[in-house]
């Protein structure tokens, strides 16, 4: 099971304990990016997400595709401002 985070660039306080462990994440540039990000990864094996809610908000695929999902799980979490 390979796990990663998803969060915009801008965001400096979500998932920091994550970053600091050395946990791989993705900082998003532009969030309309993430449903491309969200595929690259899951074609490399990833199968748990933790992302923001802002950045869950800019997917199309996400419930979708991947909500309901048995072998994709996926972590909204509130962003800290």
């Amino acid at each position: 099971m390979k796990i990663s985070y998803i969060k915009s660039i801008h965001d400096n306080s979500s998932f920091k304990f994550f970053k600091n462990i050395g946990m791989d994440g993705i900082e998003l540039k532009n969030l309309e990016d993430v449903d491309k990000i969200f595929n690259q990864l899951i074609e490399k094996n990833y199968t748990t997400f933790f992302i923001t809610n802002e950045v869950a908000g800019y997917s199309q695929d996400l419930f979708k595709k991947y909500y309901n999902s048995k072998d994709i799980n996926i972590i909204i979490a509130k962003t800290k401002n």
